[in-house]
């Protein structure tokens, strides 16, 4: 199940095609170790089964549990759209973004871990469901480490339009459903990062009625989140137009290269740094 292959074919990891597993680049799209050394089907079955998409459910669930243990006296159980709810303590020292956190106190790098961060059961089910349907569709589209990079940038970029565009264009409160939010968390930036990328893939001509039926889900959500108190549209939008220009730079029609991965995975310790402060900062 783990062996190294020293002999035979192995499947290009950039651009899907048969090439020796010691040839030292893909004859098709030029990738330097296409065989990956002999561990491309233990790494495949590793990024099929426990990659992109169980990164980010796994992170965001355990996230969630450790919210609610560092205040069990104040989760939150008086309605239904905030039940088991952390409170607001447990998010601030988890992350929490917004503008609050981002102008208030300068913690601007809590733009990279509120994405992580749920304000509920029913917050946390409906966001990791989207996860769980588009994190593998666009892992199909652009590969898992180009995947992981519009999930953490257009995350970013969604809670930056939360704090920056909620405050300075204020005025636009008609339009987006609602006031400046001191604090905002979850990854429904992030999803409609996704659906952004996903988008773009079908202006670039890689796919067709996906990028339509992503419309639809953006539209849809977008409206519904107009509708229902507490959603922050504003990190919907900047999570989707982050999603959509980051899909513009990295090309879904252009075979993913290692050094996209290698920046994912920087990303992600980055994330991690950022927790870590943010529990630092209000510990002290």
């Amino acid at each position: 199940m783990f062996g190294r292959q020293t002999s035979g074919s192995a499947v290009c990891p950039s651009c899907g095609k048969l090439v020796g597993i010691n040839e030292a680049r893909c004859w098709n799209c030029g990738r330097a170790n296409p065989g990956m050394w002999g561990f491309g089907r233990v790494l495949r079955r590793f990024g099929e089964n426990f990659g992109s998409t169980d990164i980010i459910l796994w992170g965001c669930g355990t996230l969630y549990v450790i919210s609610l243990l560092l205040d069990l006296s104040g989760i939150r159980f008086d309605n239904l759209l905030a039940f088991l709810a952390p409170s607001g303590r447990s998010l601030l020292a988890l992350g929490a973004s917004g503008a609050l956190p981002v102008l208030g106190d300068g913690a601007w790098w809590t733009l990279l871990s509120a994405g992580w961060l749920h304000g509920g059961l029913l917050h946390i089910l409906f966001n990791m469901l989207w996860v769980r349907q588009l994190g593998p569709v666009t892992t199909a589209l652009y590969g898992p480490g180009r995947m992981l990079l519009i999930y953490l940038v257009s995350s970013a970029a969604g809670f930056a339009a939360s704090a920056f565009g909620g405050v300075f264009l204020s005025w636009l409160a008609f339009i987006m459903g609602g006031h400046p939010y001191s604090i905002s968390v979850g990854a429904s930036a992030a999803v409609f990062g996704l659906l952004g990328a996903m988008v773009y893939a079908e202006r670039r001509g890689v796919v067709s009625h996906l990028g339509r039926q992503a419309w639809g889900y953006a539209i849809a959500l977008f409206v519904f989140g107009l509708v229902l108190p507490g959603v922050d549209n504003w990190a919907h939008l900047g999570g989707f137009l982050g999603g959509y220009g980051l899909g513009k730079l990295l090309d879904p029609a252009r075979p993913e290269r290692p050094d996209h991965l290698l920046m994912a995975v920087a990303l992600l310790v980055m994330t991690a740094v950022a927790i870590i402060a943010s529990f630092a900062r209000v510990a002290l």
